[in-house]
């Protein structure tokens, strides 16, 4: 097992130093306009649903402009939906009709993403839907989630799921061989029964593993991803992934494996409260938000995979650009905190968060001090401090009113030290400390 544990820390070394990504659902679900499970909770049959595939064009894709927009946002990565819940693929598979090169795009969508994010440099990945509502030897009638959950006219032989394996591992298949190198595979979702061996998971991961033996993959071929599996394990399933995937939540304490030691996860975030397209949906997070929970995640050795739900047009809504342009503006001064740096290994301070790289500690204040700010325990531990975002250099002191805190290190903006000064950046002022004698 150290072998395998070696292994994923060779896949993962990229994916821990870039740290920010974006996350990009979209499909035939951008019609309706209601978010990506719209069949589920409205329980619409194939027959129903083809209008949208019959509409399907969105005239105004442009790849090259989110690949631009996620650079300037500061991100590394990106991942889009390949194939959701509906069955509907937005690349040109040769097992099915039901993609978009098939419909009045006839595009291959996938291709044209892959393309434009690596011109830009960026690292590139695919979501895959391990489910599939549209197909006929998918369990239906009883299953929890299925669109036809309630319907005993789609009854399924268990006999024929394999069938559906056969073209699920085939689709995978394709993709792992017909779009060049891919950086991610993220595999969205195990649930009751369906999970593990139940997708031939061993016989799928091997099949990954022998085509792009580099590529880093998610948890989920086990049960859900935020909830628990086997990475968690001190000898984790062959399947097992190699990143953590919670899903609308920060892990208080970021994630650990049963021997207590931290493992790769990445929280994957909406920027409003749905993945795919709701037009009704403006419930947005500011960029001030995006910017702190990015650090939160950093601050516990964690990743923030950011989504962006593309509408029937084949565009980001503005909203989303908006906020994109702001954390990038942050991101242009402030990236050396998140990049290559992780957990800082000592208490949260009350201000805010630490993240750190090497014998650089990086203090990211969220809240105005009264009088120095104070760094505990680190006095005489302290080379120089820097305002990140501009080199201005900050005044490293002991003034008089922190005599009670020998051990205690103190910082300001200003003279006299012991004032109160306003932050630079009231989304998070990010100061540069270099540590004296750190081997690190």
């Amino acid at each position: 097992m150290a072998n395998y544990g070696e292994q994923i820390r060779e896949r993962t070394r990229w994916f821990l130093n870039d740290r920010f990504g974006m996350f990009i659902h979209w499909g035939l679900y951008a019609i309706p306009a209601r978010g990506e499970w719209v069949r589920s909770y409205e329980k619409i049959s194939n027959e129903d649903y083809q209008k949208y595939f019959d509409e399907f064009n969105p005239v105004n894709y442009d790849p090259k402009a989110w690949a631009k927009a996620a650079k300037a946002a500061g991100m590394k990565y990106a991942v889009l939906t390949a194939k959701h819940h509906d069955g509907f693929c937005l690349f040109d598979s040769k097992l099915t009709d039901y993609k978009s090169t098939k419909t009045k795009a006839g595009r291959d969508l996938v291709r044209e993403f892959l393309e434009a994010f690596r011109a830009e440099g960026l690292k590139v990945g695919l979501y895959f839907s391990l489910i599939d509502w549209h197909h006929p030897d998918y369990p239906a009638y009883g299953d929890r989630i299925h669109p036809m959950r309630d319907n005993e006219a789609y009854k399924r032989d268990p006999a024929t799921f394999d069938r559906y394996l056969d073209y699920m591992h085939g689709q995978v298949r394709e993709l792992l061989t017909d779009y060049g190198k891919l950086d991610v595979m993220w595999f969205d979702f195990s649930y009751d029964e369906m999970t593990g061996e139940k997708w031939r998971a061993t016989e799928l991961m091997q099949m990954i593993r022998s085509l792009q033996p580099h590529i880093v993959v998610d948890n989920r071929l086990e049960a859900s991803g935020e909830e628990g599996g086997s990475i968690y394990a001190s000898e984790p399933n062959f399947f097992s992934g190699d990143f953590a995937s919670p899903e609308q939540i920060i892990p208080p304490s970021g994630i650990l494996n049963e021997n207590g030691e931290s493992i790769p996860w990445e929280a994957c975030i909406t920027l409003n409260n749905n993945w795919g397209y709701s037009s009704a949906d403006k419930a947005y997070k500011s960029a001030k938000t995006v910017i702190r929970k990015l650090v939160e995640c950093v601050s516990k050795n964690g990743n923030l995979l950011l989504n962006v739900g593309p509408n029937a047009r084949g565009e980001i809504p503005e909203e989303s650009l908006h906020i994109l342009e702001e954390i990038g503006h942050w991101m242009d001064r402030n990236g050396d905190s998140i990049y290559g740096c992780g957990q800082a290994d000592l208490p949260k301070p009350e201000w805010g968060r630490y993240t750190r790289k090497g014998n650089k500690l990086y203090a990211h204040l969220f809240e105005e001090s009264i009088g120095p700010v104070n760094l505990p325990g680190l006095a005489g531990k302290i080379k120089r401090a820097r305002l990140l975002a501009d080199g201005a250099e900050l005044y490293v002191s002991r003034p008089w009113n922190a005599a009670l805190y020998p051990d205690d290190a103190y910082f300001n903006f200003g003279k006299p030290e012991h004032f109160t000064y306003p932050l630079p950046d009231e989304r998070d002022t990010v100061v540069e400390i270099v540590l004296e004698d750190d081997d690190r």
